[in-house]
This record gives C-alpha cells, sequence and structure tokens, in this order.
C-alpha cells in the first residue's frame, strides 16, 4: 500500500508538471515593446543604419533595457518589429518573442521561457525520481532473476525491460537536471551560457547573478510552500530583471546616447561603409 501510495503521488505530480510545461504558453513582450505604425512606417522608409539606430534608441528611452548586441546597438527583432527586452530572444520555430526565453524543447514540443521554466524544472526532478523509485522497486525482482528464483519467462522480460528503461532515463534526466540546476544557481539562461550577455560595460556572463538564494526566488518565488508545487511563482513579469552591477541602476541607452549621435551621422556618403557594419544587428 505505502509503494502505491507513493507510485501514485510521483505519477500525478510527473503528469501534472508535464501538463503544465507542455500547455504553459511563452509570454510575449508587452504592447510598448512594439512599435507603433508611425514609428515603423519611418524605421522601414529610413535607408540609413545609423538614422534607424537613432530611431530604435529614441523608441528605447522610456524602456527598461540594458542589454545590447554584439557591436553595441539596441536588440531589435526585425520579425515581431519589437524592441526585445533583456534575456528575451526569437523563437525561430514557434515565431514568436519569447521572455527570458531558454530554449525550444522537443520533450514538451513548447518553448521554454519565463512563464514555465519552474514547470520545466519540475518536470525534470519529479521525472527522475519517479524513474528512480521503479527502478529501485524493481531492483529486486531483478536480482531474483540471476538468482533463478522466477520461473516465468515473460516476466523476467518485463523486469529487464524496465529496469533498463528507467535507469537509461535516470542517467539522461540526472545530467540535464543537474545543468539546469547550476544555470538557476548563476540565474543564467541556456541561451546565455553559450553567448554571454552585453551590457554596457561590455559581456558579463554573471550581469544577472545576484546569490544563491535570490537567484532561486527569481524562479521559485519566495514562498517556499510553494516551490515544489508547478503553480505560478516565479518573481517579476518577465520584462525586467534585478542586475549585479550598480554601475547598471540607469538606463544605457539613455546614457550612450551622446555617443550614438557622434557615431558618424554627420560623415561623407562614402564614409558609411564602415559604420553599416557596425549597425544594429537584427537577432532571430
Amino acid at each position: 500500500v505505502a509503494y502505491l501510495i507513493i507510485f501514485h503521488i510521483l505519477f500525478v505530480l510527473f503528469v501534472w508538471t508535464y501538463w503544465k510545461s507542455i500547455f504553459t504558453l511563452p509570454v510575449q513582450p508587452g504592447k510598448k515593446y512594439h512599435m507603433s505604425y508611425a514609428d515603423k512606417e519611418r524605421y522601414e522608409n529610413e535607408e540609413r543604419p545609423e538614422v534607424q539606430r537613432q530611431i530604435l534608441a529614441e523608441i528605447a528611452r522610456k524602456l527598461p533595457v540594458y542589454t545590447r548586441t554584439g557591436s553595441g546597438g539596441i536588440r531589435f527583432c526585425d520579425r515581431c518589429q519589437l524592441i526585445k527586452p533583456d534575456r528575451c530572444h526569437h523563437c525561430s520555430v514557434c515565431a514568436v518573442c519569447v521572455l527570458k526565453m531558454d530554449h525550444h524543447c522537443p520533450w514538451v514540443n513548447n518553448c521554454i521561457g519565463f512563464s514555465n521554466y519552474k514547470f520545466f524544472l519540475l518536470f525534470l526532478a519529479y521525472s527522475l525520481l519517479y524513474c528512480l523509485y521503479i527502478a529501485a522497486t524493481v531492483f529486486k525482482y531483478f536480482i531474483k532473476y540471476w538468482t533463478g528464483e522466477l520461473t516465468n519467462g515473460r516476466s523476467k522480460f518485463h523486469i529487464l525491460f524496465l529496469l533498463f528503461l528507467a535507469v537509461m532515463f535516470f542517467v539522461s534526466l540526472m545530467f540535464l537536471f543537474g545543468y539546469h540546476c547550476w544555470l538557476v544557481s548563476r540565474n543564467r539562461s541556456t541561451l546565455e551560457a553559450f553567448s554571454t550577455p552585453i551590457f554596457q560595460n561590455g559581456p558579463d556572463k554573471n550581469g544577472f547573478n545576484l546569490g544563491f538564494v535570490k537567484n532561486l526566488q527569481q524562479v521559485f518565488g519566495e514562498k517556499k510552500k510553494l516551490w515544489l508545487l508547478p503553480v505560478a511563482s516565479s518573481q517579476g513579469d518577465g520584462h525586467f530583471f534585478p542586475m549585479r552591477a550598480l554601475c547598471e541602476a540607469q538606463n544605457p541607452l539613455l546614457s550612450n546616447e551622446e555617443q550614438w549621435e557622434d557615431d558618424g551621422i554627420d560623415e561623407e556618403p562614402h564614409e558609411h561603409g564602415e559604420a553599416a557594419s557596425l549597425a544594429i544587428e537584427r537577432e532571430t
């Protein structure tokens, strides 16, 4: 009876977290990050990259965006026609910009981001416990198989197959879950682990690292009683994230506006080649 109770509890949590990971749609940036019709028309009709950069800088004045592209420009998605919030990326599979995008997961056929990252972590954790529990309860019958205590040939095959699957998935999930635990402890996403976010003072892989406890609270929330339940409790709205460096407390788009204005706007047309190469990167 105790084995069955534990089994069904793990099974319910496993299915619940899997369901939440699948059907929790990724959150897209709010309307204030989208271009208005007039700004969009002005941006598309402008052919000079440096002027386009100024247009984006003007639009971004009222937005809390602190990260940049590799060339120092504003992160702009030409497909969704919006200025990307910090940690937001465009998913080519979902064809939308996803807040705090981590990756597109084929296991759940959904984009893992701000809205369902906690559910994805719990799904991995309960899947790991589920496989471990099955392997532990089947292992004693596997021993009986080797000692010849089992006489039914069909049961031998079932036990071997079940134990093999449980151990195989347990090992693979252990590495995947361990990697994401490390990411949470450093307050990074999978994309940020491979491509360091760039701030005003350059790339900083620990730009969002606030310390172990605060990093956990960003994903799971402040109420510890909700940490192990697949209910929404993550901090913030996905558009803005506290940063480690105090010097980044002000919007770098505003503080560096004069530098952008002197980036070659008054140069002759034959000098625009180098400026064009350093223009805004449209990330996809």
